[in-house]
């Protein structure tokens, strides 16, 4: 046991260790940017104010060595995962290239992750010439080398964490960064409500903050299981088949898609608003009744993460994929015939799981809104679902893994 709790102390202070120098590789200033012009733009453009404050939680902004931080990666594994998907042939690298697969999909997440972090710093680069005085096409190609070097380090000390460390190295630096932010969305959210926050309204969000933790804890964790059972084991007795069928099967997460479709939804509805505050197109205007009825915005939240949670279960999980899988292994499903008939049950079996995650999503996602709009509470939006979903995960990851230590090495003692 001493042996287990010496790995475990070892891997968590590795992780808290590259973790503290990315953070503080974030408030490192880049060479040759004027951070005085930046805040005093800042201060006096309000766009620009409410985009800093999105991101880093008040009204500062640092261009930092790590500035970019996992952003670029995260992209990155969005537009994999996408391109996975929708392309045959990378789809048949990912399933059956075994470790040269795995290596070649690593290879292009670290390409494209490279890609990202060129056109993130370019775009700071270039929006810092109307913020400060002395831009010239030379700084702005040091803050993109900068920037861009500082992005795929964060990426190599995420991949250490997640292969010498405890917990997902990407998952952990977007923990860290929600896990920053809150401070100063308490303080925002007591001074803005000071006035508007009485007994019952705090008992109130309290009891619907319960709700929605517990609510994700069983999204995340609840799968339905789906027995199996080989060819060989057709023969043996009745009792030998029910105990094997019940360590045998297939799990089908009721999330299957993660925070994804909550954030496809946000970036559609956010983005012709956005667009227009930033007077790309001046003409492009949005309708009266959408920008005046947050009735009409809830519902176009809740069907749009409907349709994204469908739409994107359908790629991370292929019933044919599956069926054609199992008909290999010579497995198969209880009372099902293996092929089409499988196909088919777990196509439907999906649309149902699916169709329930997606509403138990949903509905957790609106929650911020209707919490805003029935308690008159505002900047409770701030700590939004998808935080939470991140927050949770990864707590629950670690703990998972924490197990998978433990076993194991009890395991390895006892049979050592």
């Amino acid at each position: 046991m001493k042996k287990t709790n010496d790995i475990l102390l070892k891997r968590l202070l590795l992780s808290i260790g590259i973790l503290l120098f990315i953070r503080m590789g974030t408030f490192l200033p880049i060479p040759g940017v004027n951070h005085g012009h930046l805040a005093f733009y800042i201060q006096q453009h309000p766009i620009t104010k409410n985009l800093v404050s999105t991101f880093s939680g008040n009204d500062t902004f640092v261009i930092g060595l790590f500035t970019l931080n996992i952003f670029p990666y995260i992209n990155a594994s969005i537009m994999v995962q996408l391109i996975t998907g929708l392309i045959p042939s990378i789809s048949k690298l990912q399933k059956e290239g075994g470790g040269e697969g795995r290596r070649a999909i690593t290879r292009l997440t670290r390409l494209i992750t490279f890609g990202w972090a060129l056109i993130q710093s370019s775009s700071i680069a270039f929006y810092l010439k109307r913020a400060l005085f002395d831009w010239t096409p030379l700084l702005a190609f040091e803050i993109i080398l900068w920037l861009t070097t500082g992005a795929m380090i964060v990426l190599w000390l995420s991949e250490l964490i997640t292969e010498y460390g405890l917990g997902n190295g990407a998952s952990l630096l977007i923990y860290t960064n929600i896990i920053s932010s809150l401070p100063n969305l308490g303080k925002k959210l007591i001074t803005e409500n000071i006035g508007n926050l009485t007994i019952g309204s705090e008992i109130g969000i309290a009891l619907l903050f319960f709700i929605a933790i517990a609510g994700i804890i069983t999204l995340q964790e609840s799968a339905r299981i789906i027995p199996l059972i080989s060819s060989k084991q057709l023969g043996q007795s009745q009792s030998f088949v029910s105990k094997v069928t019940s360590n045998n099967y297939i799990p089908l997460r009721f999330n299957q898609a993660g925070v994804m479709p909550i954030i496809l939804t946000t970036a559609i509805l956010v983005l012709p608003n956005y667009i227009t505050n930033l007077g790309v197109f001046p003409l492009l205007t949005i309708p009266i009744f959408l920008k005046s009825s947050k009735f009409i915005y809830w519902i176009s939240y809740f069907t749009l993460i409907l349709i994204f949670s469908s739409f994107y279960s359908t790629i991370v999980l292929n019933p044919k994929d599956i069926s054609q899988e199992l008909q290999k292994m010579a497995v198969s499903i209880p009372g099902i015939r293996p092929g089409l008939a499988t196909t088919f049950y777990l196509k439907q079996v999906m649309k149902r799981v699916t169709f329930f995650g997606a509403i138990i999503l949903a509905i957790l996602a609106t929650l911020p809104n209707i919490i805003e709009g029935i308690l008159n509470v505002s900047s409770f939006n701030g700590l939004g679902t998808t935080s939470l979903l991140i927050l949770v995960g990864v707590v629950l990851d670690i703990s998972r893994e924490m197990k998978s230590i433990i076993l194991s090495n009890i395991y390895n003692e006892r049979f050592d």
